[in-house]
């Protein structure tokens, strides 16, 4: 997802996390529902979005590899010779990573796919109109828990309403492993999961690059049960660019500036690895550069996700399941409008990308 959007929408649930599981889902709905009222409560900060829209777009972020282009091209200002200057709002808590955009105080917002649906689904006027990054996301569990039946009972690390918690039940569900089997240890952030997992304090975790391939490597005997590949596929989505859907009409250009930005770095990041490493590492990956090499082949940053379309939409079943939105989204929370004009009027920059849809 991203130092991740975490447990994105959600306040502190530490205090819930080792509730038994029908008590804790219940509560942890209701919670979510809160939050998410409050997200998109009526005209909260439009008029402010509307105005940095213009000449500059603020944006939140977490600090996974899914974030690479983003950060690329906050860092280089790669939107500038477009008339647009991302500026980053660094938040408290994870949880207003993400309402921060459904309360219109930011304009775009780079986010695990699942934390959008669940924004979108509680009447938030906002639109997926960009991709993030695909695959990257890893289970990895301490030494000798090797399969999953071994979970059973076992303390899960993990975000809520993140891509990160919906992995771990849809690996479960596949082996036939009930998510209710297990206890869910909901954390504040990555560095605090990472640490946690390291003290063994949690038995497994769901997490993304670079901390993934760091715990499989710093941590003796750590088992890495799934990568995602096996349960959805190659080349699976993960965090989307988002912004308020007023915008797309109201200031295009400024977004469409933001997206070519995206990809200026995506071909940065594809031909010249160890420049934007360089680059990054230190400021917005607390890893080694090793770590982050290996990490960086794990989970490319793709700015067209139009071909993860379906898959988007599909993995609203399981948030369904989970209790967590009761009506699916359909194509309209997806607006590839500006992403395909990106593409059209740039396609010398489009074709020289490896990761693409077409």
């Amino acid at each position: 997802m991203c130092d991740r959007y975490g447990s994105a929408v959600l306040p502190n649930l530490s205090g819930m996390a080792t509730a038994p599981a029908p008590n804790r889902r219940g509560a942890l709905k209701a919670t979510a529902a809160a939050v998410l009222t409050f997200a998109v409560g009526p005209g909260f900060g439009d008029d402010g979005a509307r105005a940095q829209g213009r000449g500059r777009l603020r944006s939140t972020h977490g600090t996974g590899f899914c974030n690479l282009n983003l950060f690329l091209a906050q860092s280089l200002q790669l939107a500038r010779d477009d008339g647009t200057e991302i500026q980053f709002i660094n938040t408290p808590t994870f949880a207003e990573q993400v309402t921060f955009l459904g309360m219109g105080q930011v304009d775009v917002g780079l986010m695990p796919y699942t934390s959008f649906i669940a924004l979108f689904n509680a009447g938030a006027p906002v639109r997926i109109i960009a991709g993030g990054g695909v695959e990257g996301c890893s289970i990895v569990a301490r030494p000798g828990l090797d399969t999953p039946q071994k979970l059973r009972g076992k303390t899960l690390g993990t975000f809520q309403l993140d891509t990160l918690e919906v992995m771990p039940y849809d690996y479960l569900k596949k082996h036939g492993v009930s998510f209710r089997d297990v206890t869910v240890r909901y954390m504040g952030n990555t560095p605090e999961a990472v640490e946690a997992f390291k003290a063994g304090a949690i038995d497994w975790i769901c997490t993304i690059e670079p901390y993934a391939t760091a715990l499989v490597n710093d941590v003796p005997g750590a088992v890495r049960l799934s990568d995602g590949r096996d349960i959805y596929g190659a080349g699976y989505t993960d965090c989307v660019l988002a912004c308020r859907a007023n915008l797309i009409k109201e200031s295009p250009a400024a977004l469409k500036a933001v997206i070519k930005g995206m990809m200026r770095a995506q071909l940065m990041a594809e031909t010249k690895q160890q420049e934007a490493l360089q680059r990054l590492v230190g400021t917005y990956y607390k890893t080694s550069m090793e770590n982050a090499r290996l990490a960086m082949e794990k989970q490319p940053a793709v700015v067209d996700a139009r071909n993860q379309t379906d898959f988007i939409l599909q993995r609203t079943d399981s948030l369904v399941e989970m209790g967590y939105i009761k009506n699916k989204p359909g194509r309209d929370a997806i607006d590839w409008t500006l992403l395909e004009q990106v593409i059209a009027e740039n396609g010398d920059l489009y074709r020289q990308l490896k990761h693409r849809s077409a």
